[in-house]
């Protein structure tokens, strides 16, 4: 991965090719900067959209190294939840973790999600398929 691929410059242009996703409602993806904006500190993506009866998506979300344990990732992942139970009114949020990835366990479990199961081999990651914990967040407030 180029070392520019995390940037603000990158997900600028990333954001821009993505915009018809989100006017198909389809994703939704955001990014956190310093308050310079010069700095990236992590992004968070809503992808999956799917609406009928499953009213769900899947949320995936990075942060850049410097910015760990800090509480940022926190906040871009509340922002992105807001949105997602506000705005486009959805049921369910799916957001799944690499069994040995504690910090984001702790977390999803900060954020109220709940494991559902483990899925064995789910996601290609750098050539190698990986196992995967299952967890979601259901919006309490969600209405018919």
């Amino acid at each position: 991965m180029p070392r520019t691929h995390h940037s603000v410059a990158s997900w600028s242009l990333r954001l821009i090719e993505r915009e018809k996703e989100f006017e198909e409602d389809k994703s939704v993806h955001f990014i956190g900067t310093n308050d310079s904006e010069s700095q990236l500190i992590g992004t968070c993506s809503i992808s999956n959209i799917v609406r009928g009866v499953f009213q769900s998506c899947h949320m995936g979300y990075s942060v850049d190294r410097n910015f760990e344990g800090q509480g940022k990732m926190q906040e871009i992942v509340e922002h992105t939840i807001g949105y997602v139970f506000s705005e486009l009114k959805l049921h369910r949020i799916i957001a799944n973790h690499m069994p040995a990835n504690t910090r984001s366990e702790a977390l999803l479990k900060r954020l109220g999600f709940e494991r559902e199961g483990y899925a064995k081999r789910f996601l290609q990651i750098d050539g190698k398929w990986e196992d995967h914990v299952l967890n979601s967040l259901i919006n309490k407030d969600y209405k018919e």
